[in-house]
């Protein structure tokens, strides 16, 4: 899996990328897009998405894919370097678990590449469209049957694994 998701960067074909990591796992392309929708919630630190704005091709430059003027919203909050500042990933409804990611996504405001490149594929793009209507979406739905699909990847069963009595150390 490493060697895969190592050569997709080389190639910089993200989409295709994505979908492939995602198929290795026994995941489709509708587990892939709710999946990310995931990033409805919760916060990012600056260095996760900082090549974005600072340096996508390692030659100074912004991600072309992303909208500017939310570019120069996140450059006024994480410097270059910034490892500690932390960022809403779905501005304006970070708290709040929501099909408002897909607005993001479709405006370009997605905060990683990985949300842009939803936007490359015919696919994924179809798939992030459907969920703008809020009366029409099926993300939570659909979001329930990916987690569960997920949690049954690389599953340890008998002496391959443990049932920890700390969740956060090995017994």
């Amino acid at each position: 899996m490493k060697e895969l998701v190592t050569a997709c960067r080389i190639k910089f074909f993200p989409s295709i990328c994505i979908k492939t990591t995602f198929g290795a796992l026994g995941l489709n392309v509708k587990d892939l897009v709710v999946l990310s929708g995931g990033h409805t919630i919760g916060m990012s630190h600056c260095f996760s998405f900082s090549s974005r704005l600072y340096n996508f091709t390692g030659k100074g430059d912004m991600d072309p894919n992303m909208d500017h003027n939310y570019i120069d919203h996140l450059k006024a909050k994480c410097k270059p370097g910034d490892v500690t500042t932390i960022v809403e990933m779905d501005p304006g409804s970070f708290k709040s678990f929501d099909t408002d990611y897909y607005t993001m996504v479709t405006k370009r405001r997605g905060l990683f590449a990985s949300d842009a490149a939803l936007l490359t594929d015919n696919q994924t793009k179809d798939y992030v469209l459907s969920q703008l209507n809020p009366h029409a979406s099926t993300f939570f739905k659909d979001f329930g049957e990916s987690m569960v699909k997920m949690g049954k990847i690389g599953v340890l069963t008998g002496k391959a694994g443990e049932i920890r009595k700390h969740c956060a150390f090995r017994n």
